[in-house]
């Protein structure tokens, strides 16, 4: 298999990577909007714009700073800065820079309700397809995995046997999307839980599969994101505290229609 596999319709040769990666974005908003009309939104239409515009700006900024930290000894030894800036990113911190940048809207706002409920599925699914252009792109997407020996090691292109950690991220992605849709239908959650439980999930795992790239680690063992992943941990510590009464078990649960939208 040659690494990147692209897609070639009508003579044309179609990035993979990037088209995984914009279908993400248009069917997790696409799956958004779809929850969003079946699900009462505790969210008044402007305010949730405004929302949206903090999470946007503060996944921008801080998916591609932290992107360009994941190396930093490159980073401060990098010739051309702002094409370097531009062309890394990193899905951690989209999603703790998309926090923040929301924190800071609500606080503009004055919304004191959480808003990521709706959000939880839908980004997980952004992710997945994502991840799936991830490992068609090979070595290219600098995703890939530490040699392995296991029977489903694969060569992206250099003659090593690697971990799939795309593939891996993506089987984690559709176990968590099951686990939180069963939760959310058999369940009574209290507002919150169901975003609260998908990032600390996210988190737990990004930590742990770090350890099976091959990445720049400071000498106590941690990468950047490793760092990023605790951080975030840290910030929703009092989740972990509540968990046992963040939901009461529904003695009619309701099905949930899962079929994402077209």
């Amino acid at each position: 298999m040659v690494y990147p596999i692209n897609l070639h319709l009508f003579g044309l040769e179609i990035n993979s990577h990037l088209l995984f990666e914009e279908l993400g974005f248009v069917l997790g908003f696409r799956y958004y909007l779809y929850l969003r009309k079946r699900q009462k939104d505790l969210i008044d239409s402007q305010n949730r714009i405004w929302i949206f515009c903090g999470a946007a700006f503060g996944a921008l900024v801080f998916s591609r700073l932290l992107g360009d930290l994941e190396n930093p000894e490159q980073f401060f030894n990098i010739h051309t800065p702002w094409i370097y800036y531009y062309t890394n990113k990193t899905i951690i911190g989209g999603l703790l820079g998309g926090l923040i940048g929301t924190e800071i809207a609500k606080y503009f706002l004055k919304v004191k309700t959480s808003s990521g409920d709706l959000l939880a599925l839908p980004l997980i699914l952004a992710i997945g397809l994502g991840r799936i252009g991830c490992a068609l792109a090979g070595l290219g997407d600098n995703t890939y995995g530490s040699p392995t020996s296991l029977p489903w090691g694969i060569d992206m292109g250099d003659g090593i046997i690697r971990h799939p950690t795309a593939i891996y991220e993506i089987l984690f992605l559709f176990i968590l999307w099951i686990v939180l849709i069963t939760i959310n239908s058999h369940y009574v959650l209290k507002n919150g839980f169901l975003f609260k439980l998908f990032i600390v999930s996210y988190l737990i795992f990004r930590f742990c599969i770090e350890f099976i790239k091959p990445v720049y680690r400071f000498g106590f063992g941690l990468s950047v994101l490793q760092l990023a992943c605790l951080a975030g941990l840290v910030y929703y510590y009092k989740f972990f505290l509540h968990l046992p009464f963040e939901a009461e078990r529904n003695e009619y649960p309701v099905e949930i229609k899962t079929n994402t939208p077209t």
